[in-house]
């Protein structure tokens, strides 16, 4: 695997210098800095703590009555929603209601890049989030050209609202617009056919709680950027360490499914789709040695506390498949966060994830060409990977 001095970290975030040994400090911006494994979980499952960043302060602007995305709720109300969608991401519900869909986007991804000889891998991990969460969420009467929509929607670079500029307002008016578009091309038909006929899905249930078109449409949007987005780029950077490691693709191909999810597990440890979670405490608390004042903000940065060698074990840089099966955490850390704002669909993500990366890795004559770029989204840590161009021979004419 290398010389254990080395990260083989493919995405190289920019830190701060810190203490050594220091799992709490406060930043330059006054927000407490959450680095150590131990300490970033009790935020992460404090009761004290409520989320923040993500555009919440927009969302907290919303009249009462107006219910909010789940992202954005906390406490009881929050709790309730997500005992009452649990259903959707049981182990069982996953391998019963998605694996087959997995299989057959990933069998029409592989056909297609056998046919064109060379494809993006993004494109071919966004066509498969998408259909996923699609199905989980019930967005299945799109008109055509949800896939654009969506890419218009999460761009590579993000503006800043406002009206104070131009810039600002073409942004906000921007939004304004591909949201309409999503609402009336997408969430609007599914809200009509499921008031027809209800099915066994998320906007079935807004529906059944009396949720607003506006609701739903919030609802929908919330859970394509944590599960089309993150995992499509989760399963970018997961190819990519296979691809430039012969010895971790030898493992991978040969391994049954368990160890290919453990292996998928510890990559997203090592490189989280989401490296920063930000909370607000709203009363007084202690992390570590740090006190913490109500309404101060708390800094997660998972990628750090992913790589506290005091959890993880030696060289917490480097990819060690099984390094977790014997201690606290799971295979893959924080990287799915922790304590009431868990992601739910974590199985789906790693499951989709293997799906489609040990169906690629079996064509004859795989290779990436060229180097993969990389950028951030600062907000949450988050990383978007793109020209990793993939290219299979092809078939004789």
């Amino acid at each position: 695997m290398g010389d254990a001095r080395d990260s083989v970290r493919k995405v190289e975030r920019e830190h701060e210098p810190g203490r050594p040994g220091c799992p709490v400090r406060r930043g330059a911006d006054g927000t407490w800095e959450v680095r150590g494994y131990a300490a970033a979980r009790e935020v992460l499952r404090a009761t004290d703590t409520v989320q923040a960043g993500l555009g919440i302060e927009t969302v907290e602007k919303l009249p009462a009555r107006v219910r909010r995305p789940v992202l954005y709720q906390d406490g009881p109300g929050h709790r309730e929603q997500r005992r009452q969608t649990a259903r959707f991401f049981t182990p069982r519900r996953v391998d019963e209601h998605y694996r087959e869909l997995m299989t057959r986007v990933a069998e029409e991804q592989t056909a297609a890049l056998r046919a064109a000889g060379t494809a993006q891998l993004s494109d071919l991990s966004f066509t498969m989030a998408i259909e996923v969460v699609s199905d989980i969420i019930g967005l299945t009467h799109s008109r055509p050209g949800l896939k654009s929509r969506l890419e218009r929607f999460f761009p590579e670079e993000f503006g800043q609202p406002g009206l104070t500029s131009a810039r600002g307002l073409y942004w906000l008016l921007r939004q304004n617009t591909n949201w309409l578009r999503i609402h009336l091309a997408d969430v609007r038909p599914a809200v009509r056919a499921h008031r027809k006929q209800k099915r066994d899905d998320l906007i079935s249930h807004l529906l059944a709680e009396g949720c607003s078109g506006a609701e739903i449409l919030g609802e929908c949007l919330t859970y394509a950027a944590a599960g089309m987005v993150t995992t499509r780029e989760f399963i970018c950077v997961a190819a990519w360490h296979l691809f430039d490691d012969a010895e971790l693709l030898a493992r991978y191909r040969a391994a049954e499914e368990p160890e290919r999810l453990d292996l998928l597990r510890e990559i997203l440890r090592l490189e989280p789709a989401v490296g920063r979670l930000a909370r607000r405490a709203t009363a007084p608390m202690r992390v570590g040695e740090a006190s913490i004042a109500a309404g101060e903000l708390l800094t997660v940065f998972v990628d750090e506390a992913n790589a506290d060698p005091d959890v993880v074990g030696r060289d917490p840089d480097l990819l060690r498949p099984g390094r977790l099966r014997d201690l606290g955490p799971g295979p893959a850390g924080l990287a799915f966060g922790d304590g009431a704002h868990r992601c739910p669909g974590a199985a789906v993500a790693v499951l989709e994830a293997d799906v489609l990366l040990s169906r690629l890795f079996a064509l004859d004559g795989l290779r990436m060409t060229g180097r993969p770029r990389v950028s951030f989204k600062d907000e949450i840590g988050g990383y978007e990977i793109r020209e990793l161009t993939v290219t299979v021979p092809r078939p004789a004419k």
